[in-house]
C-alpha cells in the first residue's frame, strides 16, 4: 500500500470524526442522549486512532541505524495494535458501561430532534470517510474480497479506517433506531439498548484488529501468491539446479525480506556463482518489488535417494 493512499483516507477520516464527535456531543449536551454520548466517545476514539496511524507512518520512515538494522518498518503495526486496545477500551468499554447505567436509570429525551439531526449528518460525512478508504483501497484490494483484503493486507492503515468507518456507520444507525424508538415511545430503554449495541460493536472489531495486527507484530511472510512468483524467478533460469529451502518475512508493510539456499553446480567457480546470484536477485526484485532484502546462501545438492559409493551410505546435504 502506498503511504499516499493512506495518508489520504486516515486524513478524511480524521477530518470526518474531529466535526462528527464535536456536533455529537453538543447533541447530547442538550438532549441527555446515552446513544449521543456513546457515538460522541466513539468519534473521539477514531480521531486519536488516526492521528496514531500518522503518527505511526512517521516513524516508520526513520533510516536504519546500529540498534534497528532494518529499520523501523514494524512501527506501523505497533501504532496500528494501540489502535485496536484504544478501541476496545475507550469506545467499546465506555459504551457498554454507559449503556447499563442508562437502562437501569432511563430517563425521556429533550430536544429530540437535535440527535436525529446530527445522527443523519453523521451518516453523511462517515459514507463520504468510507468512500474515500474504499477508493483507495480498490487497487490493492484487485480480486481479493474484503474480508480477505482485511485479512492479508500487510499495510494496516487502509484495513483499520476502513474497519472503523463500516463500525461508525453501523454505530450510528444503532443510536438512530435507539434515538428514534425512545422518541416513538417515550422510553428511554431504547436508548441504552442502542448505547448497549454500539459498544459490543466496537468490542467486536477491536478485537479482530488485535488479532490481525498482532500476526503482523509476530512476522507474516510473503502470500501463496508472492511465494509462488518469488519461486518462479529463482528458477526461471540456468543459473540455479534447485530451491534447496526459502523463508520469507515482512520487515514492515513495504519491505519484504527473502532468504534462500539454492543449489547450484559444484563445477562453478566462486565467480560465476556470484554473478549468478546477483541475476537471481534481479529477478526475485522484478517478480515482487517488495522483496528489497534478500539473502542467498549457495550450496551443492546430493540426492539423499543416492548412496555414496564410498560408505554405502544416505548423504543428506542442505536440509538443516
Amino acid at each position: 500500500m502506498s503511504a499516499s493512499g493512506g495518508s489520504k483516507a486516515i486524513v478524511a477520516a480524521l477530518a470526518a470524526n474531529l466535526g462528527i464527535a464535536l456536533t455529537k456531543f453538543i447533541a447530547w449536551a442538550f438532549s441527555g442522549s446515552s446513544s449521543m454520548l456513546a457515538e460522541g466517545v466513539h468519534s473521539l476514539a477514531d480521531s486519536g486512532n488516526q492521528l496514531l496511524l500518522l503518527l505511526g507512518g512517521r516513524k516508520s520512515r526513520r533510516a536504519p541505524d546500529q540498534e534497528h538494522p532494518f529499520g523501523y518498518g514494524r512501527e506501523r503495526y505497533v501504532y496500528a495494535f494501540v489502535v485496536s486496545i484504544i478501541l476496545f477500551s475507550v469506545g467499546g468499554v465506555f459504551s457498554i458501561y454507559e449503556g447499563i447505567e442508562k437502562l437501569a436509570h432511563p430517563h425521556p429525551l429533550e430536544n429530540a430532534w437535535l440527535p436525529i439531526l446530527v445522527l443523519l449528518i453523521a451518516i453523511g460525512l462517515e459514507s463520504f470517510s468510507l468512500r474515500t478508504a474504499v477508493r483507495e483501497s480498490r487497487p490493492h484490494k484487485q480480486s481479493l474480497s474484503w474480508p480477505q483484503f482485511i485479512r492479508r493486507a500487510k499495510a494496516p492503515e487502509l484495513p483499520v479506517v476502513l474497519l472503523e468507518d463500516v463500525a461508525a456507520l453501523t454505530g450510528l444507525v444503532f443510536a438512530l433506531l435507539g434515538v428514534g424508538l425512545t422518541i416513538i415511545t417515550g422510553n428511554g430503554v431504547w436508548d441504552g439498548i442502542g448505547t448497549l449495541l454500539i459498544g459490543a460493536l466496537l468490542v467486536a472489531v477491536a478485537v479482530v484488529l488485535g488479532v490481525e495486527t498482532k500476526s503482523l507484530l509476530v512476522g507474516e511472510g510473503a502470500s501463496e501468491v508472492d511465494v509462488t512468483a518469488i519461486e518462479r524467478a529463482v528458477t526461471s533460469g540456468p543459473e540455479v539446479e534447485r530451491i534447496i529451502h526459502m523463508k520469507t518475512l515482512y520487515l514492515g508493510p513495504d519491505e519484504l525480506m527473502v532468504a534462500a539456499k539454492l543449489a547450484f553446480s559444484g563445477e562453478h567457480r566462486l565467480a560465476d556463482v556470484a554473478a549468478a546470484i546477483d541475476t537471481v536477485e534481479r529477478r526475485i526484485r522484478d517478480a515482487v518489488p517488495a522483496a528489497r532484502v534478500i539473502y542467498i546462501e549457495p550450496d551443492v545438492w546430493i540426492d539423499p535417494n543416492v548412496q555414496s559409493p564410498a560408505t554405502d551410505t544416505i548423504v543428506i546435504k542442505g536440509l538443516e
